[in-house]
């Protein structure tokens, strides 16, 4: 079956940097949209980054534009979300997201930026 597993979560002071990384099984990794949500405590979940299934394309949420990256690598069956400068408020948990197809959410991962 899908699974989607984050990693690379945690404490972080503002300023710093974090790198997530996402790995995927049970399906054609190689072939689908992936991309990064989160959802800031009492709030929705809102896209962060998205990445197409080639890399040939991708999208950031305007409120990360600059200082985080999103790459994947089709033969590792890995996505990454590579934050920088982080903010107070990218405080949120984070989510892996199979896009295309069938969507399905990994079980998150947490990221806290406080001083």
């Amino acid at each position: 079956q899908v699974q989607l597993v984050e990693s690379g979560g945690g404490l972080v002071r503002p300023g710093g940097s974090l790198r997530l990384s996402c790995a995927a099984s049970g399906f054609s990794f190689a072939f689908h949209l992936m991309s990064w949500y989160r959802q800031a405590p009492g709030k929705g979940r809102v896209l962060v980054a998205r990445i197409t299934s080639d890399s040939g394309a991708t999208h950031y949420a305007d409120s990360v534009k600059g200082r985080f990256a999103i790459s994947r690598n089709n033969a590792k069956n890995t996505v990454t979300l590579q934050m920088s400068g982080l903010k107070v408020e990218d405080t949120a948990v984070y989510y892996c997201v199979k896009e295309s197809g069938n969507p399905y959410w990994g079980q998150r991962t947490q990221v806290t930026v406080s001083s």
